[in-house]
């Protein structure tokens, strides 16, 4: 069904002046009338009316959305081709029109919002049903007169949400090399020389996403870090073994307490996601689950962490857009502050790295700085863990991005006696935990 805009909207007429805003409807009416279908619509004539009118879309509340980063904006299309912002009821007469408004709110430099390239309808970007429409109703135009000035549009800096399945994102679709192919590993990872987030500039298109980002203490610029941390040795340890496991980035939420008049951030348990990255099917499952347990232990969701199985325990770009979100999403509509840990566990397979497992922890904001973090050693290996551990195993049995733990990683170790070594680094002070994980070792080798 269509949506009616309200008695009395608020018309916003930013972004006018670019050169895809909508014709009024006279001068739609005029130019169809003139000209017909036979005729060659230029590219500022070809609007949402005639999407609509055409049939190519239909109007609909919720259908519209823009994602830019790290944010998304959800808009409702409107009978008349306008498009009401759902957050604020706010109308705009174009793409443009919403996509520039939108963008100033998250980066206030930003000039022009390329709006057939950032609005997506149901999904798919605005501009592709344009040219369906002319491949349709002018298949023999000059396409690349039609299409002036859309190349700049379809190199828009949107981006999509964030990685994790609050966390679903579609990452791991380029490939990556097999563990046993050290050389590229190696070539690859130096390529990505870390940058510092001040020289930065204004983010653009041509801006690679996975562009690492240097990390200071707060030290480092003479502030002092307004909150404390505190992670368990349990926590560590689970992160450990699930980063672990796999050549590919898995992810994972952190639950813990906050504490506003210490200001100290308690991380006491670690929830991975058992579901691939790219799986949006099963990720509301997941996360369900996850809400479930924290609710039952009397925990709050305090962060996230994530893996970078070949690279430096450094945030990309896109990481810091979803350490945003993360922190837009945790903050809600409270006033009050309360600080989302990101953790990266990362050097995990990286060959010219010494150290088993290095972790950098950063919040969000600002993007750039590291977190100091108190580790503090539990009693003993809980049965929470595991549990946890054990289903991880099942999980990931029959993937294939399951590490060969029988692989040598050094002339005298194997892929598992390295996940050995670093797991001890978070060894609780009951010393029987040794004995207890070797059951989950011998797990670990059935499945090869």
């Amino acid at each position: 069904m269509g949506s009616e805009p309200p008695s009395s909207p608020q018309v916003v007429e930013e972004g006018a002046d670019e050169e895809d805003e909508e014709l009024s409807g006279a001068e739609d009416a005029d130019l169809r009338a003139s000209s017909g279908r036979g005729s060659l619509l230029t590219r500022r004539g070809i609007t949402l009316r005639v999407l609509l009118k055409d049939g190519l879309v239909e109007p609909g509340d919720g259908i519209l959305s823009i994602h830019y980063l790290g944010k998304t904006f959800v808009g409702d299309l409107l009978n008349d081709g306008k498009i009401r912002w759902v957050e604020t009821g706010q109308i705009f007469n174009s793409p443009s029109a919403w996509a520039t408004h939108c963008k100033r709110l998250v980066n206030p430099a930003k000039k022009s919002g390329c709006g057939w390239a950032s609005v997506r309808y149901r999904g798919q970007k605005l501009v592709q049903y344009k040219t369906t429409w002319l491949h349709k109703y002018q298949p023999s135009a000059d396409m690349s007169l039609i299409s002036e000035g859309e190349d700049d549009e379809m190199g828009d800096d949107d981006e999509e949400e964030g990685k994790t399945t609050m966390l679903v994102e579609d990452k791991n679709k380029k490939s990556k090399p097999e563990l046993h192919d050290i050389s590229l590993v190696q070539r690859r990872d130096r390529e990505r020389i870390p940058v510092r987030y001040c020289t930065l500039g204004t983010r653009d298109a041509a801006r690679d996403p996975h562009t690492l980002v240097e990390l200071s203490a707060f030290s480092a610029i003479n502030r002092f870090q307004p909150f404390n941390v505190a992670v368990s040795s349990n926590v560590l340890l689970l992160m450990d073994f699930h980063c672990h496991l796999t050549t590919s980035e898995v992810v994972g939420y952190l639950g813990g307490r906050w504490d506003t008049n210490t200001q100290l951030l308690t991380v006491l348990r670690a929830f991975p996601c058992r579901t691939r990255l790219a799986d949006k099917d099963a990720a509301p499952a997941v996360e369900e689950e996850i809400c479930q347990n924290l609710f039952m232990r009397g925990l709050s969701l305090v962060g996230w962490y994530h893996s970078h199985p070949r690279g430096p325990a450094l945030p990309s770009l896109q990481d810091i857009d979803s350490q945003m979100d993360h922190q837009l999403r945790l903050q809600g509509s409270s006033n009050g502050f309360q600080p989302c840990l990101g953790i990266i566990c990362g050097a995990l397979y990286f060959i010219e790295r010494s150290d088993p497992i290095t972790m950098a922890t950063k919040v969000w904001p600002p993007p750039s700085l590291a977190v100091e973090v108190t580790y503090v050693q539990d009693n003993f290996l809980t049965t929470d863990v595991l549990n946890e551990m054990m289903l991880l195993v099942e999980f990931y049995r029959s993937a294939p991005d399951l590490v060969q733990f029988s692989q040598m990683w050094s002339p005298n170790s194997s892929v598992l006696d390295k996940i050995k070594a670093s797991l001890s680094g978070h060894a609780p002070k009951d010393q029987a935990y040794a004995q207890i994980l070797e059951h989950v070792y011998n797990q670990l080798r059935s499945t090869q």
